[in-house]
């Protein structure tokens, strides 16, 4: 190998080193200022503090419900009656668009209790709840789905049911959401 090849086989290495520098460079760069647009996206620090609260429940009369914020959502909790849990448990599966049982909808084995997230799984609005809609449990004015007594979807565009967070008993008057 001539002088003059070696000189430009050490160019185009060093050439090569130059150009992977740069774009290792650029490239941690680029990251160091998209960083925090992604980081922002993370939960604000009161959301994380209510990551899980509990809830009392013995006031919650047979046959009506009540609304808590949870991680920024509303959670509908209601005590159901005896008629209530019949006509949930009535409903043959092959009607749901998205079939689910009632016994794996409530929190306990009885049915009394339901808790979800009380966001309609269309577009994101907040249902009406009282037993309103079609079949006696919440209803979606803004695109017209209608759920059930168990929160299923029953009728209209929403795809599926109300979520079900992750809710346990603490005690027998106390329930803990997350």
């Amino acid at each position: 190998m001539s002088q003059t090849d070696m000189q430009d086989h050490d160019e185009g290495t060093r050439r090569d080193f130059l150009f992977v520098a740069t774009a290792a460079a650029g490239a941690v760069t680029a990251g160091a200022m998209i960083w925090p647009l992604i980081d922002q996206m993370n939960p604000a620090a009161n959301v994380l503090a209510l990551a899980t609260i509990e809830v009392p429940i013995g006031d919650i009369g047979e046959g009506t419900e009540v609304k808590v914020m949870w991680r920024g959502k509303p959670v509908f909790i209601r005590h159901r009656t005896p008629e209530e849990i019949e006509q949930a448990r009535s409903v043959p599966l092959d009607a749901l668009p998205d079939p689910q049982p009632d016994t794996e909808r409530s929190l306990d084995d009885a049915g009394k209790w339901l808790v979800q997230i009380g966001v309609c799984t269309h577009l994101g609005c907040v249902p009406l709840g009282d037993g309103a809609g079609d079949f006696n449990g919440w209803f979606c004015p803004c695109h017209g789905s209608h759920y059930d007594n168990a929160g299923r979807i029953r009728k209209g565009p929403a795809p599926r049911n109300l979520e079900v967070p992750p809710v346990q008993f603490v005690d027998d008057t106390t329930i803990r959401l997350g």
